[in-house]
């Protein structure tokens, strides 16, 4: 399945956010991201229409089965990364924000190496 990165950084998004909020809503989305409220509607709408989010009346975003394994996909690429580019000693803002860039861009066999290098 293919996604485009903005997509994936919004469902990335939503799943940390659930992590620490009992419910997510645009709103929360917006205030994360810096990002203006109309945008994030915009992309609401794509991720809904692709089945990767479900949003209730009351206006809380959940992933879909689709849209979590994406999520948890990309968040688990970040958090390896900016790890071991911590452990590389890279300082913790440039680790995140360069394991940013190559979270998106990777190849899961990549990733898959990367992993298995850092985990032993």
């Amino acid at each position: 399945m293919i996604v485009g990165e903005s997509a994936e950084n919004y469902l990335e998004t939503i799943l940390m956010l659930g992590e620490k909020l009992p419910v997510v809503r645009s709103v929360d989305i917006a205030t994360e991201l810096n990002y203006k409220k109309s945008s994030i509607s915009v992309a609401m709408k794509q991720l809904r229409e692709n089945g990767y989010i479900t949003v209730t009346k009351q206006g809380y975003i959940y992933l879909t089965d689709t849209g979590k394994e994406i999520a948890e996909t990309i968040y688990e690429r970040h958090k390896l990364l900016s790890s071991w580019l911590i452990g590389l000693g890279v300082d913790e803002k440039t680790a995140t924000e360069d394991a940013c860039k190559m979270e998106h861009d990777m190849s899961k066999k990549s990733f898959e190496a990367i992993k298995r290098h850092i985990n032993g």
